[in-house]
């Protein structure tokens, strides 16, 4: 994917997303045809075709970009996607792909300049033939045309390349016409889950305020730091199924009720809590927290977020998500393991069914004491400087 500009990582992340390709009629150098899903099926035939397609499988038009989209038996497994150019040697998590994946056949788009498109193509195809996957096509597009790096037939690709205008092509239609959205570019994309502005924005500031206020009030009159602590955890804990049923049940936090569990998510143990329980259908709560919450607080709910999309299949959104985090926080536990296991192109599958229970996360951590808000205080020491911390032993 993108390489994150904030939080140094050691290759770009690719966008990898699921989906899957039924066989059709194939292009004379194309094998595989595509569908978006068992019930969205889009028959490609052609080069334009694919060219067509590619938005909608990536959520959004590409610019200096490579595609990857791996099959088997005319089925997709994966689509990823990263920006160009690359380090060498980015590619390479690639082949653990193919296998755990089972892919044995690619298609390959590099979007741009042929500088910067035929390294990266070479790579995957070298990476494709050392694991014995085979290269159906293989296309760079650049201002209207496109070039094929498999067919060398000059009356079907000439070296000046072949125009093609993705409008003509029904794929764009028949996307349309199932839901599918490609939106104009992935800073289009990256704003679905920017900070909220205006009239919002300024309502969770006068709720976050709040919400801080009474938090430091209570914590001066406290008389035992480890009891006000298991309090405030055990609320943080009911917040968190709260939230989960109200918007499960179709509705939406206050501002209030949001920047306290804003607070509350700040400790690990209450963050935990939501990460156990995760489910994909969480990524509308999480989202929603993303773009409400003051910056400070938003690293946990856009961790939260990012992985509710992994798990969902749109890796792109949590890539998006962890690299807002990351922005925020670049040293976020939790946004750089899920950044580790998107760079690698891991599986969610790997973290279903092992997740603690939140019992087995009481008894791994033990009892509740101050020292867990740590992370709380240091943030509003950082966040409201005029206002001391009332324990200085909590530092």
């Amino acid at each position: 994917m993108t390489t994150n500009t904030s939080a140094p990582t050691p290759h770009p992340t690719p966008d990898a997303t699921p989906t899957s390709f039924p066989s059709s009629t194939p292009h004379p150098s194309l094998d595989p045809a595509a569908a978006l899903g068992p019930d969205n099926c889009l028959t490609l035939t052609s080069p334009t075709d694919i060219l067509s397609a590619v938005p909608y499988l990536v959520g959004f038009h590409p610019a200096e970009s490579l595609i990857v989209i791996g099959l088997d038996r005319g089925q997709a497994k994966v689509v990823a996607r990263w920006n160009l150019p690359l380090p060498p040697g980015t590619l390479t998590p690639m082949s653990l792909l193919f296998e755990r994946e089972g892919v044995t056949e690619i298609v390959i788009v590099g979007y741009g300049p042929g500088e910067i498109v035929t390294p990266a193509v070479d790579e995957a195809r070298y990476l494709a033939a050392k694991t014995s996957v085979h290269v159906g096509e293989a296309l760079r597009a650049h201002e209207a045309r496109y070039w094929s790096y498999v067919c060398d037939v000059a009356t079907c690709c000439p070296a000046e390349g072949t125009p093609y205008d993705p409008t003509t092509s029904m794929i764009a239609a028949e996307a349309t016409l199932r839901g599918l959205v490609a939106l104009p570019d992935r800073e289009t994309l990256e704003r679905t889950i920017a900070p909220l502005a205006g009239p919002v924005r300024m309502a969770m500031r006068r709720a976050t305020t709040e919400a801080i206020t009474e938090f430091r009030t209570d914590l001066t009159k406290a008389t035992s730091l480890d009891a006000f602590a298991a309090h405030f955890i055990a609320d943080g804990l009911a917040r968190i199924h709260s939230a989960l049923k109200t918007h499960a049940e179709g509705g939406r936090l206050d501002d209030i009720e949001a920047a306290k569990l804003g607070l509350a998510l700040t400790v690990t143990r209450v963050r935990d809590e939501a990460w156990t329980l995760m489910q994909d259908s969480h990524v509308l709560l999480w989202k929603d927290l993303t773009r409400r919450l003051q910056p400070c607080f938003t690293p946990p709910a856009a961790s939260l977020l990012a992985m509710a999309s992994w798990r969902a299949g749109n890796s792109v959104q949590a890539t998006i998500a962890v690299e807002r985090a990351l922005t925020i926080d670049p040293g976020y536990s939790m946004a750089n393991l899920l950044m580790h296991a998107l760079q690698n192109l891991l599986s969610p599958n790997i973290i279903r069914g092992r997740l603690p229970t939140p019992a087995e996360l009481d008894t791994a951590m033990g009892t509740p004491h101050a020292a867990w808000l740590l992370p709380l205080i240091n943030l509003l020491d950082e966040a409201d400087p005029q206002f001391p911390p009332p324990h200085p032993q909590l530092r």
